[in-house]
């Protein structure tokens, strides 16, 4: 009996499928294994929330592979680059010690090449600064000479500016506990560590929109207000001293400070990308709209780019908001207490929660809506940033 054409060609095209659905579950799986080395190691350092994050951490990264395969090899050579920083670390630690100290974790920075100028916290983060504004400079210089090449080296720069930054902040965790096992936490807790998570989760968070849409040309906008962040964080490094590790104040040490910045953070990417996407969009507006010779993509990507970009950081958004009153309330007692922190996040909410309702209900969109993208973002950098240096409460941890 002759097999039908039609179904010969329908099976050779689920065969050509089959090797990207296994790379997609060995992906899954090396990250589950990675995880479970890890809980090997350092089980005994770890309560059961703890070890929810690492697994539930590997799962999410895993999935999110299988879905954007860029992400794949993004946390391979992070992953890579930071086990090399491990290694050399361990490689200076003395037979049966933990600890390095300050001044001999500082001793080891300077005497290892490539800590040195590579794989430290502070190298790492440096050369991240360094690949941002590079590449926001050859993001326009592509913008305007409307060449894919030049967008593509701009691309593949935010790319490994990211990468830097991830190792650095993995890089510094690991020095934490260099310096004294009492020390030890993630790097989330004060500006200088929030504002490379910043740098890094927007930059992931665009590239993903770049390869969704297939366009590069919003990349030197978007990286605009990377670039202002990690000029900020220069400028914090130099005149506090910023990248110095301090220990923990005692509110922070808890589980629950590994899943509630992290995810705030995702939610503040989301809204500084619809923010400078809504400069785009005035900017294209002025200049007439969609037309022959556009250099941005049209005016109905750019709304759909916003409304995604704050859907999803709404989403986190409120995620995060709900872990901080549950840390609230183990921490002091209360799930809310209108603290200025609260107080401001609850303004961000419902800003944000009034623009997606305005969206799905009444259907509004265009300029108004990218002013408000706009000015939303002034109003979470407040609720971020301005809080910390003009007001005063429980949250009062990242003052400059």
């Amino acid at each position: 009996m002759s097999v039908p054409q039609e179904h010969m060609v329908d099976h050779f095209n689920e065969l050509k499928k089959l090797p990207f659905k296994a790379l997609d579950i060995a992906y899954l799986v090396l990250m589950l294994v990675g995880a479970t080395i890890a809980w090997q190691y350092y089980a005994e350092f770890m309560n059961v929330y703890e070890v929810g994050i690492l697994f539930g951490t590997a799962v999410s990264i895993g999935l999110l592979g299988w879905f954007w395969k860029p992400s794949r090899i993004f946390t391979i050579v992070v992953g890579a680059l930071a086990l090399i920083a491990l290694w050399r670390y361990a490689a200076h630690l003395p037979p049966g010690e933990t600890e390095l100290g300050r001044a001999g974790l500082a001793a080891v920075q300077e005497s290892d090449f490539l800590l040195k100028y590579f794989l430290s916290s502070q190298s790492a983060i440096m050369w991240m600064i360094a690949l941002y504004i590079t590449a926001t400079a050859v993001y326009f210089a592509g913008l305007l000479r409307r060449s894919e090449y030049i967008n593509k080296v701009a691309s593949a720069l935010t790319w490994i500016a990211t990468t830097m930054g991830m190792v650095g902040l993995l890089a510094r965790w690991r020095e934490t506990y260099l310096i004294s096992f009492d020390y030890g936490y993630i790097p989330v807790s004060n500006l200088y560590e929030v504002f490379v998570l910043f740098a890094v989760v927007t930059a992931l968070m665009y590239l993903f929109y770049e390869k969704r849409y297939e366009n590069r040309s919003l990349g030197g906008l978007v990286l605009l207000v990377i670039s202002a962040s990690v000029l900020f964080l220069l400028w914090y490094t130099f005149s506090h001293d910023a990248h110095v590790i301090e220990p923990l104040v005692p509110a922070l040490q808890s589980w629950w400070m590994k899943i509630h910045v992290p995810t705030n953070f995702v939610g503040y990417g989301g809204f500084a990308i619809a923010s400078m996407i809504g400069v785009a969009y005035l900017i294209k507006v002025k200049m007439g709209g969609d037309g022959p010779n556009d250099r941005l993509p049209s005016l109905a990507v750019m709304d759909d780019i916003m409304y995604k970009a704050i859907a999803i950081g709404w989403a986190f958004f409120t995620i995060a908001t709900i872990l901080g009153a549950m840390w609230a309330a183990e921490a002091w007692g209360g799930y809310w207490s209108w603290d200025p922190k609260e107080t401001w996040a609850l303004i961000v909410w419902l800003n944000y929660a009034a623009w997606l309702h305005l969206r799905l209900t009444k259907g509004w969109s265009g300029v108004l809506m990218a002013w408000w993208a706009i000015i939303g973002l002034l109003i979470t950098t407040f609720a971020f940033l301005g809080v910390n240096i003009f007001l005063s409460g429980l949250h009062s941890y990242g003052t400059l």
